[in-house]
């Protein structure tokens, strides 16, 4: 059978998975890459006695597996099974004692994670209290938070497997003095942006907080209580900062604990950078999902979920997941021996959407909630027992003695401590395509990708333009008006049978998000990694009563998006309030723009931003005035394009309209995006803050009226391009970024920003 891939996948795995050759260009097909990725974690089985056509046949169906889209792994393992890096875990999470060697230790090893192209979760909440004393030097401590900034930094200087920044998880325990400072932290959009941050929330904690009483922050170097707050002051606020734009997240590190399968090895105190895998400090954690979107088969007028491929995919995955974790290559040695000490996998999946609207089931109905327990406990029966199965016949986990499985009865050899993860895919989905993204919903059904020349296509999800066609309600300009909206609800001409089931993420309720996610969470050995929506107009009590559902309902942690809940911070960066000054409308006429002259000449600028080279023409009139500004995006696309035309429209309107040309460079100047360029030792914040620069430059600096002949000065970029995320947003007011891949509009989703249109993801 031919591997079938989308055309998005094709990009996707060309852009970052297969084999290039030292130009960047690939040197394998992606059926040569599934069969690297099956050879090398087949190879394991040879370890434990297998004979030559064992691991052959072994080799074969992992192979058919991947090929068929039934199953595929976390992206380290594509990019490197049988290649010389072999760094095939996701998820790593280090520990921060409370001093400088270790902090700076695990900064170093933080360092080489993301190298290799894994992400890192850490709590600080060993970290003393800022302006607490330190004895042995007499100085004062400056706080979790001011670390968590040179890990930030830190990160931002590392290209994660030589592609992408690292992702990290950042966590504070609830009783932490510095507990206010963290959950502010991340109010001001520019700053810790390579971090995810949640506040791990006690159970303790929440009696307290049930019954309005008092809650002491401790010293965790004195253990002594340090202050005393309102209970519901501190949750006030996580609600509050939660609501405004989404952090911090929040875990329940009590029930995280209560299923600690190895309690003798110690609290888990930190997850990984999107939530879903709690570990103790070194460990780390393979991850790999399961395609819903095809385990069904035809039955009578419905399809219905073919249950014995699902239980041979769920074998073969457990399988291939504890095979990965003897032929990975571990970034340090301590990684290794408490990885291999629990053998934790994550089995996933992916594509739950998609196979709801196969079975006709609303995802925000009684019925999806139902199923959803159905299929994650089937999962979990299956891969305990192949997990049984491999314990029996490799041995078990190091840490068996003393485990949970540790039994009198001696009959349970759990070959690993974990077996079930629900994780974000929004990359692997795309592979996998069309397929839903983990166990989210559909974000929308239609819309916009950006090509060549700027065209744009509309792009369907497949079973919607399949039903509409064989329904005959299909038109190109439905589509099109579908995909200038994020729901189809109040569309005319859709059938209310299709409405009903081609429910989006803004169509659902945030209750039922949280059910969703909490009726898999009941069969999830870790945790389940689930962004719960939220309307705009949603109010701070909606996102209270949530929090408050999540943890009634047992979910090991939430985290929450309220639509264009970040839209007034960016509105606001970077302008200052210009006063009016009433003489000068009270006595100039009406401006009016100075009409164009046939010719027109000036200078081009080349920048280096973040986002690629920038290239800025300012032109003068006869009279070697300012007249106009063009720009030019060497790999921009889409809404970074529209932008930057935009703004050099204003700024030649401004020109020609008089205005004095320091007000422009003042408006314009350090206007930030997250990830700034450097320019000799001097930051360019972003391309309006590049154009701002070059005006300055050309119009003040150096005063040039009429040029005679100028040769473009080049402002070199002190590391190579790297990708940046230009916080934005699309016209439905979803916090998004421009992908720095397609140009395409980048979505907030279970915890990161992902681009729909060609995969590329921040996390």
């Amino acid at each position: 059978m031919a591997l079938k891939l989308s055309e998005n996948a094709l990009k996707v795995l060309g852009r970052r998975y297969l084999k290039k050759d030292e130009q960047g260009k690939p040197v394998e097909t992606p059926e040569e890459m599934f069969l690297r990725v099956a050879d090398a974690i087949a190879l394991a089985d040879k370890g434990y006695g297998k004979t030559e056509e064992q691991v052959s046949q072994l080799r074969d169906a992992f192979y058919r597996i991947m090929t068929e889209l039934e199953f595929i792994p976390n992206s380290p393992c594509l990019m490197n099974a049988g290649r010389e890096i072999g760094q095939l875990s996701a998820c790593f999470t280090l520990p921060i004692d409370d001093s400088m060697e270790s902090i700076f230790e695990t900064l170093k090893v933080t360092s080489l994670i993301h190298k290799s192209g894994g992400g890192t979760g850490f709590s600080f909440s060993r970290l003393r209290p800022k302006n607490a004393v330190v004895k042995t030097t007499g100085g004062i401590a400056s706080g979790p938070v001011s670390f968590m900034k040179v890990y930030d930094a830190a990160t931002e200087a590392v290209k994660q497997g030589g592609t992408r920044r690292g992702a990290n998880m950042g966590i504070l325990r609830i009783d932490h003095p510095d507990v206010l400072e963290f959950v502010t932290c991340k109010e001001d959009n520019k700053q810790i942006t390579n971090f995810n941050i949640s506040v791990a929330v006690t159970d303790a904690f929440m009696d307290k907080l049930k019954a309005l009483q008092d809650w002491d922050l401790i010293d965790p170097h004195t253990h002594k209580t340090v202050k005393r707050l309102p209970a519901k002051e501190v949750f006030d606020l996580i609600v509050k900062q939660a609501h405004k734009n989404g952090e911090p997240g929040i875990i329940f590190i009590d029930r995280i604990n209560q299923y600690n399968p190895t309690p003798k090895l110690g609290n888990i105190e930190s997850t990984n950078p999107c939530g879903e895998q709690p570990l103790l400090p070194y460990e780390s954690c393979d991850l790999g999902s399961i395609n819903l979107a095809v385990m069904y088969k035809k039955s009578g007028s419905r399809p219905e979920i073919d249950w014995d491929n699902l239980k041979e995919v769920t074998h073969l995955a457990v399988h291939f997941l504890d095979n990965l974790i003897d032929v990975n290559k571990f970034p340090l040695a301590q990684i290794e021996k408490a990885t291999k000490s629990t053998r934790k996998i994550g089995l996933g999946v992916m594509g739950w959407a998609t196979l709801l609207i196969r079975l006709g089931i609303p995802y925000n109905s009684d019925e999806a909630v139902a199923l959803a327990e159905k299929v994650m406990s089937f999962i979990l029966d299956e891969a305990n027992k192949k997990s049984l199965e491999l314990g029996k016949e490799k041995g078990t986990f190091p840490a068996f003695k003393g485990s949970i499985y540790d039994k009198k009865d001696n009959s349970s050899k759990m070959r690993n401590a974990t077996l079930t993860t629900i994780a974000p895919t929004g990359t692997i989905s795309i592979i996998a395509g069309p397929c839903s993204s983990g166990i989210e919903p559909l974000f929308a059904i239609s819309y916009y990708r950006n090509v060549m020349d700027n065209d744009k296509l509309v792009e369907v999800d497949p079973l919607f333009e399949a039903m509409a066609k064989d329904r005959g309600f299909y038109s190109r300009e439905l589509m099109e008006k579908i995909a200038e909206s994020t729901s189809i609800q109040d569309i005319e001409g859709i059938p209310e049978d299709i409405k009903r089931i081609f429910v989006t993420a803004h169509d659902i309720s945030p209750e039922w998000h949280v059910r969703m996610q909490a009726a898999f969470q009941k069969y999830v050995h870790n945790a389940t990694s689930k962004t719960i929506n939220f309307p705009h107009e949603a109010n701070i009590e909606d996102v209270r009563k949530s929090y408050i559902l999540a943890y009634e309902l047992g979910c090991k942690g939430i985290t929450i998006y309220r639509d264009k809940s970040r839209e007034e911070q960016v509105l606001n960066v970077g302008h200052k309030e210009q006063k009016p000054q009433a003489k000068d409308f009270d006595t100039r006429r009406e401006i009016a723009p100075r009409p164009r002259p046939e010719v027109i000449i000036g200078t081009t600028t080349k920048v280096a931003t973040g986002c690629g080279n920038l290239y800025v023409t300012i032109n003068v009139d006869e009279e070697g005035e300012p007249f106009e500004l063009f720009t030019q995006m060497g790999k921009a696309g889409g809404c970074a394009a529209s932008q930057l035309e935009a703004i050099g429209r204003l700024v030649s309107l401004a020109f020609r309209a008089g205005i004095e040309v320091k007000s422009i460079i003042e408006q314009l100047r350090n206007i930030r995006c997250p990830s700034p360029s450097w320019e000799k030792g001097q930051r360019i914040f972003s391309c309006a803050d590049a154009i701002a620069r070059v005006i300055e430059k050309r119009l003040v600096n150096n005063q040039i009226k009429v040029p005679v002949e100028t040769t473009p000065i080049a402002m070199k970029h002190s590391r190579e391009d790297e990708p940046v995320v230009i916080t934005d947003f699309d016209d439905h007011g979803n916090i998004v970024g421009v992908c720095p891949d397609c140009g395409g509009a980048l979505r907030h989703e279970e915890g990161c920003q992902k681009c729909h249109a060609c995969g590329f993801s921040k996390c």
